[in-house]
């Protein structure tokens, strides 16, 4: 059975998925599947990857169109397909880093009897070959994300996980209207039950678009404002320190703000610390208001 399946959402990205195919075609191991969800594109995305399946390109190509609903639910139905033991997501304007799939897939037969949740590594920037954000600690041979991030790490890393592991937790909720709930929502689920191993390699080379929702946040926050309490309460929850706890708290009241929640006090997982931060809240729920004046 293939290893690994190497699954990419794309809206409206036939101008840069491209390289993340040739990307995929330039991997020195072959033993993964390309799943491509189409997330609702209109244009011409569909008819390249029709191209590229005919092609002898030394791996299996999958295609899934679905309905426009935001990366959270292409994410969805790319784990309601997937069933090689492994899977990563690279995204439609990102390319695979050369030799990626071989490094995963030597690590991964070193340590898949040691119970890790999978492989944490890294990702540069496409263009300048400079890690994004900080590295790891020298030495450091297991983690999680919470205390990666916590120890003062940064940057987004690049996540190979177990398929067994992240199926077991619930999909990423949808909600009526909105387009947009962290990734991170079933991460911080596995980070109570897992550790991922940590592989001091890029495995992928990234590239920020200008209308990709890393640069669009404060837009996220005014239109999606449902998705990011969801996950605030998550973050109160699981907090992985104490400031994360108030931080949470201020985003939880200024989304509910937006959503017109009158309930979020009650609803929280930390009532009393969330009532303590309304004016925090309110003064951010003011400021990202005025950024979405000015986008």
């Amino acid at each position: 059975m293939v290893l690994l399946t190497v699954f990419t959402p794309a809206y409206n990205r036939a101008h840069t998925l491209p390289r993340t195919y040739k990307s995929l075609c330039q991997q020195d191991c072959k033993d993964f599947i390309w799943l491509i969800v189409d997330d609702g594109s209109t244009d011409d995305t569909k008819k390249l990857v029709d191209e590229w399946k005919n092609r002898d390109n030394g791996f299996e190509i999958q295609y899934i169109y679905k309905e426009n609903g935001g990366m959270h639910t292409a994410h969805n139905t790319a784990y309601e397909n997937i069933y090689t033991e492994l899977n990563v997501c690279i995204d439609s304007d990102d390319c695979m880093a050369l030799g990626a799939v071989r490094k995963i897939k030597d690590e991964w037969n070193r340590i898949r009897d040691k119970g890790y949740a999978g492989i944490i590594g890294l990702d540069d920037d496409l263009n300048t070959g400079e890690i994004i954000g900080k590295g790891f600690p020298e030495g450091l041979k297991e983690t999680t994300l919470g205390e990666y991030y916590a120890a003062g790490g940064a940057g987004d890393k690049k996540l190979v996980y177990r398929t067994d592991v992240m199926k077991k937790y619930p999909p990423y909720p949808v909600f009526e209207g909105e387009k947009y709930v962290a990734l991170s929502y079933k991460y911080l689920l596995c980070d109570q039950e897992y550790k991922l191993r940590v592989l001091d390699e890029v495995l992928c080379d990234v590239e920020y678009q200008a209308d990709g929702s890393t640069n669009t946040m404060w837009k996220q926050y005014w239109m999606n404002p449902n998705g990011f309490a969801f996950l605030r309460k998550l973050d109160m929850t699981y907090p992985s320190s104490r400031k994360k706890i108030f931080t949470a708290c201020v985003h939880y009241v200024a989304s509910n703000l937006i959503a017109g929640n009158k309930h979020y006090i009650k609803e929280s997982p930390k009532s009393f610390i969330t009532a303590i931060m309304f004016p925090a809240g309110w003064l951010l729920y003011k400021y990202i208001g005025f950024k979405n004046r000015n986008l």
